[in-house]
């Protein structure tokens, strides 16, 4: 199994510039000169990003739902054509693996995820096919294309479509491949999974039609300031769903759905719902921007001298200015003054979502204790 390690092709139009050797988005364009403004374009009129780089796999067969119900998160045994959801992989101890959208379209499940981890995940999902009715294959001749904008209609014209999808539906375009309405990184994001060979042709399609250029950079901004976590970045070994706020079905937004089971890592998830909390929560941090040297992702998250977490993805937002994601300890206040190596954080005290509601399973022993 290949992951998809050419640079893309978007890279060579002129003022392309690409990301640092090493970041997870080094094969795609990282901006193209002016990234503040290729933000506020995404979000108050229409830009496209070029995500080439991400996995894209599909299982076909009979049993392909039912099957992969059975072996991660999501409830997925009554996805209707053209519909999609978020779902995970979890190892036995309920700890992330993998996240990945998924789509069923015309008999076929489209999966795209994280290109360091496709290729794991698919590897994982064609061993434990055993008898069922369903064939997983990697589709190294498909991309990610995403519009981010409220005027993406304008851009249906050239897309071919008479409307645009309604959150995780998705409509097959002319010529192949289709378009994904997705609940983030804005409440106007889709995505394009479309033929590779068509990726640079229809870049340049979106580009002459209105859509502005827009590097990685601009998605990852307005992924962290919606307090979306990115798998590997944002997450670590421990990670449990609890903790990135992917507990929920698709109609929730979320990536675990709370009343199914027998699949791997379930029985953590359940008894962290039922009756505990989760050890930490990821929060959104603004950085103080005149420090000397921004911190980076791994880099300890520290009260009083003492670390309380460990951060995530670090971007300089178009209105927030330098901000992150982190995994803090759940304990820890949201006016505590927080610093990552000699920089100064803060947390959004909008991030911190409450989780103090009582619990089904902690009432259910109280009743049975008299209380």
């Amino acid at each position: 199994m290949s992951v998809v390690a050419a640079p893309s092709p978007v890279l060579a139009v002129p003022g392309a510039v690409a990301a640092a050797p090493g970041s997870p988005d080094a094969l795609v364009p990282w901006h193209y000169g002016d990234p503040l403004g290729e933000q506020r374009a995404a979000v108050q009129r229409v830009a496209v990003v070029d995500r080439s780089h991400r996995f894209v796999f599909t299982i076909t067969g009979a049993e392909r739902l039912s099957w992969l119900h059975t072996v991660t998160s999501q409830h997925i045994t009554g996805l209707g054509d053209g519909r999609s959801a978020e779902n995970l992989d979890l190892d036995l101890n309920g700890r992330v693996l993998h996240h990945f959208v998924l789509t069923e379209l015309n008999g076929t499940v489209w999966i795209d995820t994280e290109a360091d981890r496709g290729p794991a995940l698919l590897d994982f999902l064609t061993k434990m096919v055993f008898w069922a009715d369903a064939q997983p294959r990697e589709a190294p001749d498909h991309a990610v294309l995403s519009l981010l904008g409220p005027e993406a209609a304008t851009l249906l014209p050239v897309l071919g479509l008479d409307r645009l999808p309604d959150t995780y539906e998705a409509l097959p375009l002319p010529g192949g491949g289709f378009l994904r309405r997705m609940p983030w990184p804005t409440a106007d994001s889709f995505d394009l999974i479309l033929p590779r060979d068509q990726l640079l042709t229809r870049w340049h399609e979106l580009v002459e039609a209105g859509a502005r250029p827009a590097g990685s950079w601009t998605y990852e901004a307005l992924r962290v300031a919606a307090l979306r976590p990115r798998i590997g970045v944002d997450t670590d070994e421990r990670t449990i769903p609890h903790e990135v706020n992917w507990i929920g079905g698709p109609e929730e937004y979320g990536a675990v759905h709370l009343e199914k089971g027998c699949y791997r890592g379930q029985e953590t998830v359940a008894r962290v719902h039922n009756l505990g909390k989760p050890p930490r929560r990821l929060v959104l941090l603004h950085l103080d921007g005149s420090a000397d040297e921004r911190p980076v992702p791994g880099d300890a998250v520290t009260a009083g001298g003492r670390s309380v977490g460990v951060l995530g993805t670090v971007i300089d937002h178009y209105e927030f200015g330098p901000i992150a994601l982190a995994l803090i300890k759940r304990a820890v206040p949201p006016d505590t003054q927080l610093t990552v190596g000699a920089t100064a954080a803060a947390i959004d005290p909008d991030s911190v979502l409450a989780d103090d509601s009582p619990q089904a399973g902690r009432q259910a022993i109280e009743r049975l204790r008299g209380r």
